[in-house]
């Protein structure tokens, strides 16, 4: 017949639990040994009695496996807290890329004219003022552009009044030697040649004359 199972309190009498101290050290420590050499692991066990005496069983040495034991939980707590760190820093910066982000969309519907009511007078003012700033440097930049673009143009309009001029000055002089060919042959042919050519050319610089003394009215711009 087996033992009955015991109940796990404190025993009551000096000596019955003096008695069972010494029977479960002994088998503790049993065990202890038992365990280090079947499965070949590094035990420490220290255990103090209810007098203060201290009974201890190590594998190996028993300051080595707590020196070992030390490192193990301050390695361990370290990552921990490093992780800890790491997780606590990206969720603030997360959590500032979210206001920026927010910021940044509350700003832009203000200055579409949404979500004005969320803002003072003064949260107001400074968005109108914002708002001046940006159509004045607008309307700079686009006047600058349009009086860029009618330079070029006014430049491209002489461009071809000389290329036009040139070739009104070409056509006259081909008809000029066109109406000397049918002139009677009594005439020194070298004489008309030269004087139709003289007669061209000279028509030719009369018109480049006026064309590069052209100058068109610079067009009024209404800005704004």
């Amino acid at each position: 017949m087996g033992r009955g199972k015991i109940e796990i309190k404190r025993i009551e009498n000096n000596t019955n639990r003096q008695v069972t101290f010494c029977k479960r050290r002994n088998g503790l420590l049993k065990k202890a040994y038992e365990l280090s050499v079947l499965c070949d692991a590094q035990i420490a066990l220290i255990v103090f009695s209810p007098r203060g005496r201290v009974y201890e069983f190590s594998s190996t040495n028993i300051r080595s496996t707590i020196d070992r034991y030390k490192k193990a939980t301050s390695d361990g707590a370290n990552a921990y807290t490093a992780q800890e760190i790491n997780t606590q820093y990206y969720e603030q910066e997360s959590q500032k890329l979210r206001q920026q982000i927010q910021i940044i969309q509350n700003f832009n519907r203000h200055l579409t004219g949404e979500g004005l009511c969320s803002l003072n007078v003064k949260e107001l003012k400074q968005l109108e003022s914002r708002l001046d700033r940006g159509i004045t440097r607008i309307r700079s930049k686009k006047h600058e552009m349009i009086l860029a673009e009618t330079e070029s143009l006014q430049k491209r309009e002489i461009q071809l009044e000389q290329e036009n001029a040139c070739l009104r000055a070409k056509i006259a002089e081909n008809e000029n030697l066109q109406q000397l060919s049918m002139m009677p042959g009594g005439q020194d042919y070298d004489a008309i040649t030269m004087q139709a050519y003289l007669s061209g050319h000279v028509l030719q610089l009369n018109m480049l004359d006026n064309v590069s003394t052209y100058h068109p009215d610079t067009p009024t711009l209404a800005l704004g």
